[in-house]
C-alpha cells in the first residue's frame, strides 16, 4: 500500500498524541520516522511505531520526560535523557552541539539514559542543516557477538556523518552488515530468506533464514573491523557518558527493561579551517573524483553516500510512501484500538 508522506506523518502523530504523547514530541517522532520511509530506509520508519507504543505502555519510554544537561565544560556537554523519547533527546543534543560549535568551532554532546532515536542520519542532517559538519553515533541492544565470540555483546552501533549543503554527502551505516530492523522488515514483508552475510544463527553459523536470523546474531561489518568499530562507538557513547554499556542495555524489541541508550553528537565548523565556499568546492571535486571511476561489471555508475536515498526520496515524495503488509497491519491495529481513522491509500 502507498500513501502520501504528509498523511502518514499526520496519522503517526495522531496515534502518538492519543497514546499520551505531548503534541510537540508526537510531531517530532512522527516526522523523523516518516523521513526514514521517504529515504527508502523503511527499517527505521513507521514500522517502529507499534514497538514505541509498547515501550510507552510499559514505561520504558517516559513521554513526559525532557532530559537535562548534567554538565557543560567548554565545547563539551553531558546530557541525561531521563528515558525520554530518543528523538526528543537527540533534537536537544543536536541543538546543544550546534550552539557549542558556533562558540568554540567544535561542539560535542554525549547523552545517556536515552531511547531509540530512529535513523542516525536524521540527526547528523539536523546539525548539517545548521551549517556544521554533523556526526552522530549511538550504542544499541546487544545483538552482535564480538569477533571470535558467539554470545552478543554489542549492538548495531550506527555512525552517521552529514555535510552542510544540498545533497552533498551523507553517510549512515551500522557497524553490522545490516541493522536488525532490516531483518524485521524482511519478516514483516513475508520474505523467508535474507541475503548471505547478514546474520548468523545462535551458534555463530551463517544463515539466510529470516526466522533463524531473528533468533540469532547479526554479522559484524567486515569481521573483526566491524567489531572494532562497534566497540569504538560504545566507548564514545556509553563509556564516555557514564551510561549503560553492552549487555546492560534493553532494546526497542526488548520489553523486559528500559533501553537506556547512549548517544554522541558532534558539530564541526568547517569555516574555522577554510572558507565555506572553498570547502564546498573541494567536496564537489572529491565527489567528482569518486564518480569519475569507471563502473565495475554489473553497474551503470559509481554512487557516493547519500545518492541512492536522495533518489528514492524524490520518487516517494512524488508517488507516495509504500508500507509492507506487516507494518500496515500493525499500524492499523494500533489506530483501531485508539479510534483513529486510517489515511487514504494513494
Amino acid at each position: 500500500m502507498t500513501f502520501p508522506h504528509e498523511d502518514l506523518a499526520r496519522f503517526a502523530q495522531a496515534i502518538l498524541e492519543r497514546s499520551g504523547t505531548p503534541p510537540d514530541k508526537a510531531h517530532l517522532v512522527a516526522i523523523s520516522l516518516v523521513a526514514s520511509n521517504l529515504r527508502g530506509v523503511d527499517s527505521h520508519g513507521l514500522q517502529l511505531l507499534p514497538y514505541y507504543l509498547e515501550q510507552m505502555r510499559i514505561g520504558n519510554i517516559r513521554v513526559e520526560a525532557d532530559g537535562h544537561a548534567i554538565s557543560e565544560n567548554g565545547a563539551c556537554l553531558l546530557f541525561d535523557g531521563e528515558r525520554a523519547f530518543g528523538q526528543h533527546v537527540a533534537a536537544a543534543c543536536s541543538d546543544h552541539a550546534v550552539r557549542l560549535c558556533r562558540e568554540h568551532g567544535l561542539g560535542m554532546v554525549v547523552a545517556r539514559e536515552s531511547n531509540h532515536y530512529g535513523a542516525a542520519a536524521y540527526w547528523s542532517q539536523r546539525i548539517a542543516d545548521a551549517g556544521c559538519i554533523g556526526i552522530t553515533a549511538c550504542n544499541a541492544s546487544s545483538l552482535v557477538a564480538p569477533w571470535q565470540g558467539k554470545e552478543p555483546r554489542f549492538g548495531t552501533n550506527p555512525i552517521s556523518m552529514a555535510l552542510p549543503g544540498a545533497k552533498r554527502w551523507l553517510l549512515d551505516m551500522a557497524t553490522t552488515t545490516v541493522a536488525m530492523n532490516k531483518i524485521v522488515n524482511a519478516s514483516l514483508s513475508g520474505r523467508e530468506t535474507i541475503p548471505a552475510g547478514w546474520a548468523m544463527d545462535a551458534e555463530g553459523n551463517p544463515t539466510t533464514s529470516t526466522e533463524v536470523a531473528l533468533k540469532g546474531l547479526l554479522m559484524p561489518l567486515g569481521g573483526y573491523k566491524g567489531s572494532g568499530l562497534a566497540m569504538m562507538v560504545e566507548i564514545l557513547c556509553a563509556v564516555l557518558s557514564g551510561g549503560a554499556m553492552s549487555t546492560e542495555l534493553g532494546g526497542v524489541f526488548n520489553r523486559t527493561r528500559p533501553m537506556r541508550t547512549s548517544q554522541m553528537f558532534l558539530a564541526i565548523d568547517a569555516s574555522r579551517y577554510l572558507p565555506l565556499e572553498e570547502f564546498g568546492e573541494r567536496m564537489a571535486r572529491l565527489v567528482g573524483m569518486a564518480k569519475s571511476s569507471a563502473p565495475a561489471q554489473g553497474y551503470d555508475e559509481v554512487m557516493v553516500a547519500g545518492d541512492p536515498e536522495w533518489r528514492i526520496e524524490e520518487r516517494r515524495r512524488r508517488d507516495g510512501v509504500p508500507l509492507s503488509d506487516g507494518a500496515w497491519k500493525a499500524l492499523s491495529e494500533a489506530a483501531a484500538a485508539l479510534n483513529i481513522p486510517l489515511p487514504a491509500v494513494r
